[in-house]
């Protein structure tokens, strides 16, 4: 799994970073997001997961690896 992360289209509203904090930050500069890890540990794959689905702006998008 990877995460992409559409900056231009970021609004700053924070989900991304309440869900997931392990994998998302905030700038300081602007609000948007900001990705900590674009390779998740499996542990925090459905967080992300999650983070994309609740994302008003959807910004974050998970593109599954095609080899496991």
């Amino acid at each position: 799994m990877k995460i992409r992360i559409e900056h231009d289209r970021c609004r700053g509203a924070g989900q991304c970073t309440l869900t997931a904090p392990e994998l998302f930050d905030q700038s300081d500069d602007d609000g948007t997001v900001v990705l900590l890890n674009e390779q998740p540990p499996p542990e925090l794959q459905a967080r992300a997961r999650l983070a994309a689905s609740l994302c008003p702006n959807s910004v974050i998008r998970i593109v599954d690896d095609p080899d496991p």
